[in-house]
């Protein structure tokens, strides 16, 4: 089992596939990184040598921001928003969507469930 980024990588899957388990590489990061480093497609990750492995590895580490270093990226983004108090910060703070969705209906992923409301009944029609 490979190790890249302190991911597990999966021994049995196509490299393209298994280094989109890294936390921020999806699939057109990671077919970059097979195609700069020669990589054939249809190789799987239990086929490559040590030495590919280990070029992967440094590749990831020099030039993209994964797992816990995105992580700490985005999250300071987030927190930035939130001092500034502008309307994607408020959005944040309060847990609801912050791209223009509805909340009047749907949005049950950002608010959570639904909490009932004491004294109010369904309309029935």
């Amino acid at each position: 089992m490979a190790r890249i980024a302190g991911v597990n990588i999966p021994t049995n899957k196509v490299v393209k596939i298994a280094l989109t388990y890294i936390h921020g590489i999806g699939r057109v990061k990671a077919a970059e990184i097979c195609g700069k480093l020669g990589i054939p497609d249809e190789r799987r990750v239990n086929q490559l040598s040590d030495d590919e492995v280990l070029k992967i590895r440094e590749m990831i580490d020099r030039d993209y921001h994964v797992e816990g270093d995105l992580r700490r990226v985005v999250a300071m983004n987030i927190k930035r928003l939130m001092d500034l108090g502008c309307y994607r910060g408020l959005r944040h703070r309060r847990g609801l969507p912050v791209r223009g969705q509805r909340t009047h209906t749907n949005a049950r992923t950002r608010k959570g469930p639904a909490k009932p409301i004491a004294g109010k009944k369904k309309v029935t029609k």
